[in-house]
């Protein structure tokens, strides 16, 4: 066997032909026979095969011996080659395509869970990883990141679509969890902030409102940004048109907190028709109760069925919740009683004090504490006491762990057990949105202010937070969070080999963590690798960073 190379020309042209070729005896006949077409090999791999065939009986000795031979420290690639498999079989690479763009946007995803960071950050963690090596990557710098999110957010319902369609493979799920949160902003450039609720308890920040649609097992189908003063409930009517024109979804039910599904998303989901799963507030379950639909003897450890003019209310009362909100409670009780007897310290040693002054800074942390509906604060004598009143307590009590979950499904498509479980899975979207909060993948600080590449932004973070639930699953046995997993990989660097003109990256033996890590991904790890010899850089220089 050997390379046998060849111009041919046609029409006045020149074509180069490189061919693998095998020669054999045919009675007194040499005759020969092509084995492989390597015309669009590099030069490099060209030369690469040549010195294997040459040496094809003595290899390793003849490298042994060598004297022209280079090893160097090379990058990382047992993170970068794990997570771009993991994404090959999650039909993240598919969806995406075999574009620039489409590359740059996956070295993106990659990179949030590898070492999340800002895109000059990415640029840089291409400098110790073989990401333009694996991926087939041409030179890029933190402009083209830019673009290639530009690109990524103008191509995200199609993405959103095909993955959906490669999950599923035409058995489209019938039921969808949905909940939004929001993401403080460090800055207040960004065109989507603005202040609003804000569930980070960072008060005074403007912020982002995400909304995040699921299957049932907490696989994100969708996701999309609004503005930081956006409502929840406002957020719902898109998933809605998303479902049924995008996805084409028919007859579904859609799985919301009591916040999110009232009575005009309701109607929504009627237009569609479309099923609901939500909880009742208190307010709604006290009116239940005056009306006589419910009473509270039906509140016990097992569930309960009420079916009402078309709606089925499931309801409950979690002894373990009761006695989590009655502790809560004496805690804060408790917590007024010493504030009291500070108070009446001061006033004692203070005889020019104010009583009013101090029984209006014990009335101010009753109401920051939420008691004041039973709380009251006595004065007599300079002396400030604490008096419970105990029909209010009994009041604002007597619901205490109870709650009622409601839905329109029909009783022959779903038990009140099914019903209940369903609601209670809305804790799978709820783990999404800490996830891509933490460190893991670090939605925020966001670094982009335009529209188009926030939204870019957030849809990296849950690409990267589906192939964290891959790896989360995959891993569940070995006693290893992802992060601690993918730091391993990381921690699989190649070795540069330079034979001569050739040049390639050797892949050593892993160790027996991260061989337990790939195999458990289905992962096997080459030899070998090509080295393309392109490095990447930043165009901004972090020393001028710095100086600002």
């Amino acid at each position: 066997m050997h390379v046998e190379e060849g111009i041919t020309r046609i029409g006045g042209r020149e074509y180069r032909r490189v061919l693998i070729r095998d020669s054999y005896r045919d009675g007194n006949k040499v005759k020969h026979r092509t084995i492989a077409n390597i015309s669009k090999c590099s030069p490099a791999e060209i030369q690469a095969i040549k010195l294997a065939l040459k040496y094809k009986e003595n290899l390793a000795d003849y490298l042994i011996d060598r004297k022209d031979i280079d090893t160097e420290q090379g990058l990382s690639v047992g993170a970068v080659y794990s997570l771009n498999k993991a994404a090959q079989d999650l039909d993240i690479v598919k969806a995406l395509g075999s574009t620039e763009e489409s590359k740059r946007a996956l070295w993106m995803v990659l990179a949030r869970l590898i070492e999340p960071g800002s895109r000059m950050a990415n640029v840089r963690l291409a400098q110790t990883h073989a990401a333009v090596d694996i991926l087939g990557m041409d030179k890029f710098n933190e402009d083209n990141l830019y673009d290639a999110m530009d690109w990524l957010e103008s191509k995200q319902r199609i993405i959103e679509k095909g993955l959906f369609n490669s999950r599923y493979e035409g058995k489209k799920p019938v039921l969808y969890l949905y909940d939004a949160t929001s993401s403080y902003l460090e800055g207040m450039k960004n065109e989507y902030a603005d202040f609003g609720y804000n569930r980070d308890r960072k008060k005074g920040r403007m912020q982002i409102v995400i909304g995040l649609l699921t299957d049932d097992d907490g696989w994100p189908i969708s996701i999309e940004v609004f503005h930081g003063n956006t409502n929840d409930v406002k957020t719902f009517i898109s998933q809605i048109r998303k479902l049924a024109d995008e996805f084409g979804c028919e007859s579904v039910t859609m799985v919301g907190d009591r916040g999110m599904i009232k009575t005009e998303q309701i109607a929504d989901l009627d237009n569609e028709k479309f099923y609901y799963i939500t909880a009742t507030t208190k307010p709604q379950m006290e009116t239940l109760l005056k009306q006589g639909v419910i009473q509270m003897e039906l509140f016990t450890e097992k569930l309960c069925e009420i079916l009402h003019e078309n709606t089925r209310y499931i309801l409950r009362r979690n002894p373990v919740r009761a006695k989590e909100i009655q502790d809560s409670r004496n805690r804060k009780i408790e917590k007024i009683r010493s504030i009291v007897d500070d108070r009446n310290r001061y006033l004692s040693e203070h005889p020019k004090a104010e009583i009013s002054t101090a029984t209006a800074v014990v009335n101010e942390r009753i109401e920051k504490l939420k008691v004041s509906g039973f709380t009251v604060i006595e004065a007599k004598e300079r002396i400030l006491t604490v008096r419970i009143d105990e029909e209010a307590l009994k009041e604002e009590t007597h619901l205490d762990g109870c709650y009622v979950i409601r839905s329109n499904l029909p009783v022959d498509q779903g038990s009140m057990d099914t019903i209940h479980q369903r609601y209670k899975d809305l804790a799978n979207v709820e783990w999404a949105f800490r996830t891509m909060k933490s460190d893991t993948i670090e939605l925020r600080p966001i670094h982009v202010r335009k529209k188009p590449q926030t939204r870019a932004h957030v849809f990296i973070a849950m690409l990267s937070y589906i192939i964290e639930k891959h790896l989360r699953e995959k891993w569940i046995d070995l006693n290893v969070t992802v992060e601690e997993g993918i730091h391993e990989l990381s921690s699989i660097n190649c070795i540069i080999v330079q034979v001569g003109a050739v040049k390639y990256n050797s892949i050593p033996k892993t160790r027996e963590l991260g061989s337990e890590l790939i195999r458990a991904l289905g992962v096997t790890l080459p030899n070998a690798i090509p080295n393309r010899g392109i490095t990447v850089a930043t165009r901004k220089k972090l020393n001028d960073k710095r100086k600002k």
